[in-house]
């Protein structure tokens, strides 16, 4: 799954850790479009488990062992609250796809298979996923493969991408 905003060369807008090293830096710039939406955020895993923080929280105390770790924004739910910004009656729809974390730590990836807003978005994870925590990670260029589950959506060109596998 796509995993966060880019820029034209395809290099990460924000914060890209992969494979435990750094491909770009934390972004803490102001700027117009989704990603610059505050509050904004990053998923990881580390060596503990997965967080999602705002991207100030993270600033202020990087996670140890660090082994994957993408920037996006809006932080769609912040401890069980949604995104200041994000209104009910919003009509501003796109594909759209994320990642939240559960309490008990376990991650869920959603993407929609046709537009929604924020607010459907967040509050789909929020109260149907039961994660307090969630990231908005793209719109409109969303996809997502993920075979045993039927879906495959097709894209154009993708910047940061989100890759799971099960050891055999």
């Amino acid at each position: 799954m796509n995993a966060g905003m880019f820029q034209d060369n395809g290099m990460p807008v924000g914060l890209c850790v992969a494979d435990g090293r750094e491909v770009t830096p934390l972004n803490t710039a102001e700027g117009k479009g989704n990603f610059f939406l505050k509050p904004n955020g990053v998923f990881a895993l580390t060596g503990s488990g997965a967080v999602i923080r705002e991207t100030g929280e993270w600033q202020a105390a990087v996670p140890a062992e660090i082994r994957l770790a993408t920037q996006s924004g809006p932080l769609l739910v912040r401890s069980g609250a949604l995104h200041p910004a994000i209104r009910e009656d919003s009509t501003n729809r796109y594909l759209r796809n994320g990642a939240g974390v559960r309490a008990d730590g376990r991650v869920v990836f959603a993407i929609s298979t046709e537009q929604v807003t924020f607010y459907e978005m967040a509050t789909l994870f929020r109260d149907a996923l039961h994660c307090p925590d969630a990231l908005y990670l793209d719109g409109a260029i969303s996809a997502m493969y993920a075979p045993a589950a039927g879906v495959n959506t097709e894209a154009g060109s993708l910047g940061p991408v989100l890759g799971v596998w099960v050891a055999e």
